[in-house]
């Protein structure tokens, strides 16, 4: 509930800024003590201390057929799973067909850095394509808290309360 984005208000998008997400809803949370403060300095770590993790989470919120295509930001990113089960592919930048698949459990923390930054992309796959090998892994409204740092030169977004409009 800490994380629920808007609380229930906002709307689900069709179509992210940069066409790297489908079926969704986001915002940034601050981590004001409670949960997500305690998350938060549990992912500390994974991240370099000259480019430490924001200080909010990004809060996305996927519907069943929702999808996170193939893309990257920042040196480090950290993602906790939360409501359903998902599978996230890393995919070469030099082979594209080159893939590796991990299944992210509710519940679970990933962490992306170096090779798997800069070498791979990243994607959540839509429920229809929702595989981990041969294993059908039905896909749910997944809601996902993103902790990352901002790459060289850029400006961190300023937690909100609301969803964005």
């Amino acid at each position: 509930r800490e994380v629920e984005p808007g609380r229930g208000r906002g709307r689900y998008q069709s179509d992210h800024w940069d066409r790297a997400i489908t079926g969704y809803r986001e915002t940034e949370r601050g981590l004001q003590g409670g949960a997500g403060q305690a998350l938060l300095l549990q992912v500390t770590p994974a991240f370099p201390p000259r480019r430490p993790s924001r200080p909010s989470a990004h809060v996305l919120d996927l519907l069943p057929g929702g999808r996170v295509g193939p893309h990257f930001c920042g040196c480090t990113i950290a993602g906790v799973s939360l409501l359903s089960p998902s599978v996230l592919r890393l995919r070469s930048l030099q082979d594209p067909q080159d893939w590796l698949e991990l299944l992210l459990e509710p519940g679970s923390l990933y962490v992306l850095r170096g090779a798997a930054r800069y070498e791979f992309t990243h994607e959540i796959l839509p429920d229809e394509e929702s595989f981990f090998g041969k294993l059908r892994v039905p896909r749910g409204r997944r809601v996902a808290l993103i902790f990352r740092n901002d790459p060289p030169g850029e400006n961190p977004p300023k937690p909100t309360q609301d969803p964005p409009s």
